[in-house]
């Protein structure tokens, strides 16, 4: 298996590392400070999987909208920004297997390391500041970033060329998805709620969606891109990869910062309590 450091990751390919983000008291998340215990795994190397992210207009961070970088801050563009442009199945995904596209899925995940947790529809859009505020307190939409529902989409989207909504609950409820300019249907399997964090374990591949529900509410607000035994952690504690808020912590106690980051699967945590279902758009 290739051995791939999350940090050194996020180094090779330019992902740009959040500014600090504080939270309650002195305890703080520091995003550039931080270096995370957490290593993934996959059994390619990432040049075998995602060779046209790092070598091609695929990855160009330009190119990630339906309209032209020059018109990405006009007038007719939105408080969350322009929308992701549709990218067609890449060929290099040919014939592969479907633990192949599942590898694929996370290695193009991976790419986002350290950005920010923002309304965004595309990773790369990076308004001035005070370029909207919603409200008091509100999520910022300066800088660059992307939120879980958004993050999931866009990386099935430029990963495999899979077109699913980028609404957390339309998502949730997705009956089958679409591949991009082919008119043909991506079948989705449904997994239904487990009652341990062992079961979902057991049940979940990388590369799946899984999604959670708030604390007190039975309504779908969170997603999760599976990672699984790809990922590496002393406490031999699950992976997933989202983008989310500076609210929880890694095996040493110290807090994960806001935004696309590697994140425990630890039993008694909101990730494994919450859990309400999950989605798998690769294979069986």
């Amino acid at each position: 298996m290739r051995f791939i450091s999350s940090l050194l990751l996020v180094l090779t390919i330019g992902a740009v590392l959040p500014d600090a983000v504080a939270v309650a008291g002195d305890d703080r998340a520091d995003g550039a400070a931080y270096a995370s215990p957490y290593r993934v795994r996959l059994p390619w190397p990432d040049d075998e999987l995602i060779p046209d992210l790092f070598d091609g207009e695929r990855g160009d961070p330009r190119l990630e909208a339906g309209i032209a970088q020059s018109a990405w801050y006009g007038p007719r563009v939105g408080a969350w920004g322009p929308w992701p442009r549709a990218y067609l199945p890449p060929a290099v995904a040919q014939d592969k297997s479907d633990d192949w596209k599942r590898a694929r899925i996370v290695a193009t995940a991976l790419r986002f390391l350290g950005y920010d947790y923002r309304h965004h529809h595309i990773p790369d859009w990076n308004p001035p500041a005070g370029w909207h505020v919603e409200k008091s307190g509100g999520v910022r939409h300066d800088g660059k970033g992307v939120d879980c529902s958004n993050f999931t989409a866009f990386v099935f989207n430029q990963g495999l060329g899979i077109a699913i909504s980028s609404d957390v609950q339309k998502q949730a409820a997705s009956q089958t998805a679409q591949l991009n300019g082919s008119g043909r249907s991506v079948a989705v399997t449904v997994i239904p709620t487990q009652d341990s964090a062992a079961k979902w374990a057991a049940v979940l591949k990388p590369g799946d969606l899984l999604y959670i529900r708030p604390r007190h509410r039975d309504s779908i607000s969170h997603v999760v891109i599976w990672i699984g035994a790809w990922g590496a952690s002393s406490d031999d504690a699950p992976l997933i990869i989202d983008s989310h808020g500076a609210d929880v912590r890694d095996e040493s106690g110290k807090l994960i910062p806001a935004g696309v980051q590697l994140r425990p699967f630890h039993a008694n945590s909101w990730y494994a309590t919450h859990a309400d279902h999950a989605l798998r758009l690769i294979g069986e």
